[in-house]
């Protein structure tokens, strides 16, 4: 592990000079950028607020709210904080222009749909959503939000398409606590995986994609797995490592005393993993680095798993993957999918890893774009504030590809290839500060400096 992460270290300092003349004609592509996701807003005043919202959220505030965002524009507090959080304008026609834009540009045939629950700590207990629940980001259970997200992965690149709010039964089930947040009365609790569920048919058909894949939070549930084999959609889901399984590839053990054939008993997925002999490992390589390739071992195998009622489930693949750590000891993971027993390894291990990207888009959306630096409480400001964050994501998504791969035909040179812009400044580097021309009209409403410096978070 260290040795990895010392070669992509040594990778990114490499590749750490941000040329100044990359940022140039930023401003104009971000109002063209902007243009069709406004369009859905109701007057000029609300276009100017979303503007400078945006802005604000690519600027090096350390904490990107509605008033810290206001005052770096000179402005009044009361009116983005009331755009935010008091008007009732709708969010939903921006995340679909998101959903369609990434699929048109990053879409491939067997593009990857990822969904991930993310929480987001808070104080107090007014704050929509706000329970004490599993916190990934502390590795305990403590009070926080959780947003549920939607995310779409290929070779090209990965980002965030959708978001919901989980609402958990003590919110809904105590309705003068729901108004007293603002969430609308037609609003009933779901599960996390039916608020997938409703992510995927909103935007599912805008993202070509073989496959859906998840953390083992998603993939635990027999049900949503059931729900998608219903649906026609192919999945490798993560499963924690308590699952149990019968392998439907071993010898049976006997006969039973009636004289029918045995099967095979159910073992925890752990424990089946532990029996295998090294030679049923293979290795292929997931990644090139400095130092050489990124080897991980790998196994399937034809199995069923038990149901939440304890009856078994249909025929699944299983399919674990284990990376040698700093300790040399093994960290496994482990999958089950509805896919075709001779799907190949590499196929498996590609979507496997898709299954991570998500939580980098997740972290390049906290840093770059402001997603978990609101200070809101009810439930129309957090969904305002997540889609004006994941629309800034995507536009920074863009400048990324573009400083990676000009155009011979731009008027820019063309940029070191790099994963993210935020991997190429060195340690200590500050951002070039460009000067914005003025015949821009975006360019009055921002201070050149703060707004364009996209790389800092």
């Amino acid at each position: 592990m260290v040795q990895r992460f010392d070669s992509r270290l040594e990778e990114m300092l490499g590749q750490a000079h941000v040329p100044t003349d990359v940022l140039e004609g930023v401003i104009p592509r971000l109002e063209s950028f902007l243009d069709p996701f406004l369009a859905s807003l109701p007057g000029a005043e609300h276009r100017r607020h979303a503007t400078a919202y945006v802005t604000g959220l690519m600027s090096k505030l350390e904490r990107k709210t509605a008033e810290g965002i206001a005052y770096l524009h000179d402005q009044p507090r009361g009116g983005i904080q009331k755009f935010i959080g008091e008007v009732d304008w709708d969010y939903r026609p921006m995340l679909g222009t998101v959903a369609e834009q990434v699929g048109r540009e990053l879409g491939e045939p067997d593009g990857v749909i990822v969904f991930d629950p993310s929480a987001f700590p808070k104080k107090g207990t007014k704050s929509v959503g706000v329970a004490r629940q599993w916190c990934g980001r502390l590795g305990k259970v403590e009070n926080c939000q959780v947003g549920v997200y939607m995310g779409y992965v290929t070779r090209k690149e990965h980002a965030i398409v959708n978001t919901r709010l989980y609402l958990p039964k003590e919110w809904t089930k105590d309705r003068a606590r729901c108004e007293e947040a603002g969430i609308p009365g037609s609003v009933t609790f779901r599960t996390r995986h039916q608020l997938a569920l409703e992510m995927l048919a909103e935007c599912g058909e805008a993202l070509p994609h073989t496959w859906i894949t998840g953390d083992d939070e998603m993939g635990r549930p027999s049900g949503f797995r059931k729900e998608l084999r219903r649906l026609n959609e192919r999945y490798l889901l993560a499963v924690p490592s308590n699952t149990t399984i019968r392998d439907l590839e071993v010898a049976p053990p006997g006969q039973a005393g009636g004289g029918g054939p045995r099967k095979a008993p159910f073992v925890r997925v752990d424990t089946w993993c532990a029996a295998l002999p090294e030679g049923a490992w293979t290795e292929i390589e997931v990644r090139d680095g400095e130092k050489g390739p990124l080897v991980i071992e790998v196994v399937k195998r034809r199995v069923q798993a038990r149901t939440e009622g304890r009856a078994s489930g249909p025929e699944e693949l299983l399919f674990i993957s284990r990376e040698r750590q700093a300790d040399h000891n093994f960290k496994h993971d482990y999958y089950l999918s509805n896919g075709d027993p001779c799907v190949p390894l590499e196929e498996l291990a590609r979507v496997a890893k898709a299954e991570h990207r998500i939580e980098e888009c997740l972290q390049r959306a906290k840093g770059e774009a402001g997603l978990g630096d609101y200070q809101v409480r009810t439930w129309i400001a957090w969904h305002h504030h997540q889609a004006l964050s994941l629309l800034t994501a995507w536009f920074l998504n863009q400048e990324t590809r573009r400083g990676k791969n000009l155009d011979p035909g731009a008027d820019l040179p063309p940029a070191p290839s790099t994963d993210r812009w935020v991997d190429r400044r060195p340690l200590g580097h500050q951002s070039p500060i460009v000067t914005v021309p003025s015949q821009y009209p975006l360019a009055t409403t921002q201070r050149a400096s703060e707004i364009l410096s996209i790389s800092q978070a």
